[in-house]
């Protein structure tokens, strides 16, 4: 019994202080950085809209696992088990999830319209803790970035330093 506490309030302290979870839903390839709130003992996402985090492998009624990292040094701190679930848009544990998600979106498109969208357009989900963490990993789970239509910086042409620094001529 003690574990778990030690555990929750681990799992709960965690979440609380990081801005971003890696998630990883059932089926996906690779987990996924998600900006969320603490909130009544569970994760709360926004996403799945048109300028919202993608949300992929986390289904109503699924599971997921959740990692923490350090805010101040980035190191993974709890790994842990959650069950996935789907708020009701209007519902009152909605309207209270999305107080809070509100407060941490940065850079929303629509300001003071965006809960609005969300209603419409997003799924707002809750990842409650299932009570399972899993241990730290031994090594690196390092993994390739994920595919994206960003490109890498090509040399520079061989003649742009001349003509960055060539003197011009005064007229």
């Amino acid at each position: 019994m003690t574990s778990e506490l030690l555990d929750q309030a681990l799992i709960e302290e965690a979440a609380k202080k990081s801005g971003l979870v890696w998630v990883r839903g059932a089926g996906a390839p690779a987990a996924r950085a998600l900006w969320h709130v603490w909130h009544e003992g569970a994760v709360c996402l926004v996403g799945d809209g048109p300028g919202e985090q993608p949300l992929p492998g986390l289904a109503d009624g699924g599971s997921a696992e959740v990692t923490v990292r350090s805010k101040d040094k980035g190191g993974r701190l709890v790994t842990w088990t959650a069950a996935v679930s789907e708020v009701a848009p209007g519902s009152p544990e909605w309207e209270a999830a999305v107080a809070e998600l509100k407060g941490k979106r940065l850079n929303a498109p629509d300001g003071e319209a965006m809960t609005e969208r969300w209603a419409r357009e997003c799924r707002v989900l809750r990842l409650a803790p299932t009570g399972h963490t899993s241990p730290l990993p031994e090594g690196s789970l390092a993994e390739p970035p994920l595919p994206s239509a960003a490109t890498t910086r090509r040399p520079a042409p061989a003649g742009l330093p001349r003509l960055l620094l060539r003197r011009r001529k005064p007229k």
